[in-house]
């Protein structure tokens, strides 16, 4: 599929430069790159500051807590050899790109498992940043690319894009395969898509945006024959992981009997929307972390109905409807389902755009109020909350 097929009808401030003395890639997106780590580091220096007076240090929070500590395990021990009866024990729960990664360059670079950890998701962030900025300039031009990126590190629960988490590296896949779809590169899409598979569970919604992108594209003549490849290939880190899984389990459905170990079964959304009733209507005092996500999970829907309405690419509208939906769908556990949206940043593109049309002052104060309340929740939620994010 050529890039026309996805060419937007209307950029926010087109580029008069000729190509030859445009910016390189780099360059042109210095300026999102630069506004994505001033907000993370202010989030960063707000942490540290609460930590210190209340007596915490700040790199264990940030690279040996909750899920780093499982991907810290896999990368130093490897993955359970059956599947157990104990809940919340399984460790192929967690998909293996990651801690792969740690035990990779662990065994070359200085420093310990967990900060090999944090920093390559401290370096994935980077390259998701660059990633969806490169979205946001390729459909409305440079500015849109921008606010689009300091949106996503403004999100509320940024704090875990520097973590030892996989969100960041989840979102780079994620990012990189939808703009290769978007500018025809059938094979980087589905090596991205690939790479997202076998990073978390949710990878299937990359590759679900990939194949049926690809597979649409089948209708054009002539023959695009990268396009059917890319149909295979996409889901074939997500399917290969399940599959060993399977096999290492001794049963089908392996992977699916750890998640019901770890009390994640899909069921249509009764449990999410039983949640919320007791927060909203039940609870006289509810946490206010709790508020937050219930909040985040009805502004994504409201953004995804935008997002319809405003025509986005259908890569764009599958990978986020599909991840929407196994967050809404889904019967786990309830705190952690903002951090599991982190990685739908083509959600924020409404906002983005409206953003564009505000006058300087109101976008500016968007943007402030935005980043200094990701950077109070992301120390409120380990210091205060003290539970995973």
């Amino acid at each position: 599929m050529s890039t026309t097929a996805f060419r937007p009808t209307s950029r926010a401030t087109p580029d008069p430069a000729p190509r030859a003395h445009r910016p390189g890639p780099l360059r042109r997106a210095a300026p999102a790159l630069l506004a994505y780590v001033a907000v993370r580091a202010t989030g960063l220096l707000v942490l540290t500051v609460w930590a210190h007076r209340r007596g915490h240090g700040v790199w264990p929070i940030l690279a040996t807590r909750w899920d780093a500590d499982w991907y810290l395990g896999i990368a130093d021990h490897g993955y359970a050899t059956g599947l157990g009866t104990a809940y919340n024990a399984n460790n192929m729960a967690f998909f293996p790109l990651h801690p792969l990664l740690i035990k990779a360059v662990s065994a070359v670079a200085p420093g310990s498992p967990a900060s090999t950890g944090l920093c390559i998701a401290v370096v994935a962030s980077l390259l998701a940043a660059w990633g969806i900025f490169a979205v946001g300039d390729l459909l409305h031009g440079r500015r849109v690319g921008v606010l689009l990126t300091v949106l996503w590190a403004a999100y509320p629960v940024g704090l875990v894009q520097w973590m030892g988490y996989t969100e960041s590296l989840f979102t780079a896949c994620a990012a990189w395969s939808l703009y290769a779809v978007l500018t025809g590169r059938w094979l980087w899409a589905a090596t991205g898509a690939v790479l997202a598979g076998l990073t978390r569970p949710t990878g299937v919604a990359v590759a679900a945006a990939v194949t049926v992108t690809a597979l649409l594209a089948l209708r054009r003549r002539p023959f695009p024959p990268r396009a059917l490849a890319a149909a295979v290939l996409a889901p074939l880190g997500w399917c290969g992981y399940v599959g060993w899984v399977g096999l290492r389990t001794g049963r089908w459905d392996g992977y699916f009997a750890v998640q019901r170990l770890w009390r994640n079964e899909l069921d249509g959304g009764a449990g999410t929307l039983r949640w919320m009733r007791d927060l909203l209507l039940r609870d006289p005092k509810p946490h206010l972390f709790l508020v937050l996500v219930t909040g985040v999970l009805l502004a994504s829907t409201v953004l995804f109905a935008l997002s319809v309405a405003d025509r986005q690419p259908l890569p764009l509208l599958v990978f986020t409807g599909v991840l929407l939906a196994i967050v809404l769908t889904s019967d786990g556990v309830y705190f952690p389902r903002a951090r599991f949206l982190l990685p739908a940043f083509p959600l924020l593109l409404p906002l983005a755009l409206h953003l564009t049309r505000a006058s300087p002052r109101c976008r500016a104060l968007t943007l402030t109020t935005a980043a200094a309340a990701s950077a109070y929740f992301g120390a409120y939620i380990p210091l205060v909350w003290s539970s995973a994010p």
